[in-house]
This record gives C-alpha cells, structure tokens and sequence, in this order.
C-alpha cells in the first residue's frame, strides 16, 4: 500500500492520476484488475491515448489490440493490431523491453517520460503510463497504456525516466 501511494504521487499528469485511481478502484481487493474489471465508459475522455497492449502469449508475441485516435501522436502510425516486435522502438529498443520485462515479472504499474518514444520521433517526449490486467489473478495477460505527446501537458524531459512501483 505504502509503494502504491508513493507510486500515486510521481504521478504528474492529471490524466495519467484519473487512469491510475480508475485502475486501482477496479482492482478492488485484487493486487490488480483483469481486462472484465475495466469499462472504458469510466474513463471515456481518456480513450483517445489509451491503447491495450495483449500478452496472452507472452512478449514476442505481444501486439496493440486496440489504440486510441491519438496514440498515433506518440508513434507516428497506426498501432492497432500491430506486434510489439515490429514496432521500430530504435534506441529505445532496450528501454521499452526493460518496462515490459519489469511489468510482467512483477505484476507493477510503471510511468515515465521519453523523448524519442520510437525509432523517426526523436522530436517527441512522451508521457507513458502501463497498467497490468491480470485474468487469473497471478500472470499479467493485458496491460493499459496511456501515451500522451508530452509537450502538450507542458512537460519536457532532457532524457528518457521510469518510475514503477517499488
């Protein structure tokens, strides 16, 4: 609980703040919610930057199941139905597995900033946030996303952060 407040509290973004609180409401007594906790009624201003990213059998297998309209504003393209693996991250080919790696051994929520979220974008810093969904319980399957070009929170990071909870 303690991890999860100080997690809440690195959160800068106010959207990033309704999304987690959502989540974590969903989750009821749950360490975290599965996909049938999670309406998107409850947080539908967000759906525009929100994409679902589905894991059901594993990473190298990982694609964006559904994107918002302007998750396109963080990767340049349409992300919809696309695999994680064909995604050209470029330099941040290791950071974006390290975040995907840390989520799904640990089951945690993690947010950062990036400039140059994928390989041709450099000139965007993004604001990220992940939110495991877990069917059974115990293996995360799904993870929430919410991706925001983040100039337009008049947020601007030097260099690529993360954040998870502890």
């Amino acid at each position: 609980m303690d991890s999860e407040l100080a997690f809440r509290a690195q959160l800068v973004i106010q959207d990033h703040c309704r999304l987690f609180d959502y989540w974590r409401k969903q989750a009821g007594g749950k360490l975290v919610p599965s996909r049938k906790d999670i309406d998107p009624s409850g947080f539908r201003n967000l759906l525009p930057h929100v994409c679902l990213v589905d894991i059901e059998n594993g990473m190298d297998d990982a694609v964006f199941r559904l994107a918002g309209t302007r998750v396109c504003d963080v990767y340049g393209i349409e992300v919809t139905g696309t695999c994680l693996r064909d995604i050209d991250w470029g330099a941040r080919a290791e950071y974006w597995g390290a975040i995907y790696k840390n989520i799904l051994d640990n089951c945690t929520p993690m947010q950062g900033v990036v400039r140059g979220p994928v390989a041709g974008r450099e000139h965007v810093t993004a604001s990220w946030l992940r939110l495991p969904l877990s069917d059974d319980g115990a293996r995360v399957n799904k993870i929430l996303c919410h991706d925001i070009p983040a100039a337009k929170n008049d947020l601007l990071a030097p260099t690529a952060t993360l954040n998870r909870v502890a």
